[in-house]
């Protein structure tokens, strides 16, 4: 295994997708080598992670920090991982059968190829799983340039007539929701992901594809672009050998997958006025705020727990997610919404006046969570114990909000 030639692919794939994918076309390869030499490696990364997640770090509400039994983290994690590579080459037949519907060519190496390159998107965003909350952007980020990947690869793989692609990519992504649910089930988790990609305006002409730039395939061209431009200033600062040239060279990267400029979190003390002392009538028993930095990309949280000594207890969590806040507006371009109804609450994600919410309640124990996206860059979240879901909406609503979104562009370099 080379795994400098891994890296240099998975780069390639994400940074300059237009040309690499001819490049894999063309590459004379088996299905056990894809495997060996990609897939089974990369898709480890979201078992490692959610076992990391689950079992290490564990997942904090109301106070209490719950970690999964690292046995059974384990087993979740080795049967996700399996299952998963089995799903890779179920869609990959998938992808083969339907290649004459759409004018393509049936080849089952190539139909692999198209899906584990294009899975590559998602694969390494899933390490974002391990940020709070709002770690789940990211993971669904990842997701939809992994749509926009296979749209990209499907002409140059399965020898797909440009103008055939979207439906080609429609209705694989149709068939992957289906086999992801059925995943889930297995493993006894339950994940939702609904993403469109609409709004391309394809010309067979020349084999030329004209997407509109306002649409979400617009939006990820335009993504797909500044990705492409850092991935030749990382070439190029890595053959200068020059270390400054380096080093801003992946802060240029990292702001690219961020969907943007690169960008400094606030201060905590910047965070910390977001934080008041009473919130919905309860007093502020403990507060902490913090910034963490890797790899060019800065995340500032400050947290609180309000209490009235008794049975009522409210958790708020500020975040600014830095170099990322450019994935939490790819997030807005999916068009996001999702509902679930159970016997005792309901859980949904959805866009109102502009701003991603998401809110979970369940009326038989009077809980439940409240959360905001502003300005595409800061999360505000209030969950814990109340009479309804109201309350918890009235907390994010007497916090600042429009002060915290007057700070959207603080920190923002221009590159």
């Amino acid at each position: 295994m080379d795994f400098n030639k891994l890296i240099a692919r998975a780069k390639a794939i994400l940074t300059t997708p237009k040309t690499e994918w001819p490049v894999i076309a063309g590459e004379s390869t088996t299905v056990p080598d894809l495997y060996k030499n990609y897939i089974a490696i990369l898709a480890a990364i979201p078992a490692v992670v959610g076992f990391v997640k689950g079992s290490l770090i564990g997942y904090s509400a109301f106070g209490v920090n719950v970690r999964v039994p690292v046995g059974a983290g384990l087993t979740a994690a080795i049967l996700g991982y399996v299952l998963s590579l089995a799903l890779v080459y179920v869609m990959a037949l998938i992808i083969d059968a339907l290649a004459p519907t759409f004018g393509g060519q049936k080849n089952q190496v190539q139909a692999l190829k198209a899906v584990g390159y294009s899975y590559t998107a998602s694969w390494v965003a899933n390490v974002g799983l391990i940020v709070p909350w709002i770690g789940f952007l990211i993971a669904l980020a990842g997701g939809i340039y992994a749509i926009y990947l296979l749209y990209l690869g499907l002409p140059a793989t399965m020898k797909a007539p440009p103008e055939k692609a979207a439906g080609y990519t429609v209705v694989s992504i149709l068939a992957a929701i289906v086999l992801g649910w059925i995943l889930s089930l297995v493993v006894a988790g339950v994940v939702g992901t609904n993403a469109m990609m609409g709004g391309a305006a394809i010309s067979g002409a020349g084999g030329q594809v004209s997407i509109d730039g306002n649409s979400p395939a617009g939006q990820l061209d335009a993504w797909s672009k500044k990705m492409e431009a850092a991935g030749k200033q990382m070439e190029a600062a890595q053959k200068s050998g020059d270390a400054a040239a380096q080093s801003k060279a992946l802060g240029a990267v990292i702001a690219a997958a961020g969907g943007g400029e690169p960008v400094e979190a606030l201060a905590p003390d910047v965070l910390k006025p977001f934080v008041p002392e009473t919130l919905a009538g309860l007093k502020r028993t403990d507060f902490s705020a913090e910034r963490n930095g890797a790899l060019g990309m800065q995340v500032s949280e400050a947290r609180a727990t309000y209490s009235d000594g008794g049975d009522r207890r409210v958790e708020l969590e500020v975040t600014d997610m830095g170099s990322a806040k450019g994935l939490m507006a790819l997030a807005g371009w999916a068009a996001l919404d999702s509902q679930k109804e159970t016997d005792h609450g309901y859980e949904k994600t959805y866009k109102q006046d502009g701003r991603l919410v998401h809110e979970e309640w369940n009326g038989q124990d009077k809980h439940g969570e409240y959360a905001v996206v502003v300005g595409e860059r800061f999360s505000v979240k209030a969950r814990g114990n109340a009479d309804s879901i109201d309350q918890l909406k009235a907390a994010v609503a007497g916090i600042d909000l429009g002060g915290l979104e007057a700070l959207k562009t603080q920190g923002v370099k221009k590159s």
